[in-house]
């Protein structure tokens, strides 16, 4: 014996097809979405930098490093004026010792990172409010 149709319930209906259509997009809005590394298009000899590619609060204090692919070296340009770099391996201490290093741009070859930290005898003392520049020249080494 066959049972009856029931009627349809328009506004239940209507609700679930609304909130199946919300998470069709969301996963799709996810799907497009470009972030972390992806978003900022770094060459491939350059695997991160920091602050990351149009940060708007970055204390003044602030370091610049970036990590560059094994086999490169580089230097780093900020606001026009290229800063001085010098490589970590040049500079040992005595066993135990704590080493001190000039207020430059630090190469560490052996990750292939560039570092620099603004201080009262670097060429940049501070990172003032505003917009600043910085630029990474790098080449491949042999």
């Amino acid at each position: 014996m066959r049972r009856p149709l029931k009627p349809v319930n328009w506004p239940i209906l209507f609700a679930s097809l609304a909130i199946a259509a919300c998470i069709v997009g969301i996963f799709w809005a996810l799907d497009l979405a470009v972030t972390g590394d992806e978003a900022q298009k770094l060459p491939p000899a350059i695997e991160e930098i920091a602050p990351v590619k149009g940060a708007t609060q970055v204390p003044s204090q602030s370091g610049v490093f970036v990590d560059l692919a094994t086999g490169y070296e580089g230097v780093l340009v900020i606001d026009g004026l290229e800063l001085e770099t010098v490589n970590r391996n040049e500079y040992k201490g005595e066993d135990g010792q704590q080493v001190s290093l000039p207020a430059v741009t630090i190469y560490e070859p052996g990750n292939a990172t560039l570092t620099f930290v603004p201080s009262p005898n670097a060429a940049i003392t501070e990172l003032t409010q505003g917009r600043h520049v910085v630029q990474v020249i790098y080449w491949k080494t042999l």
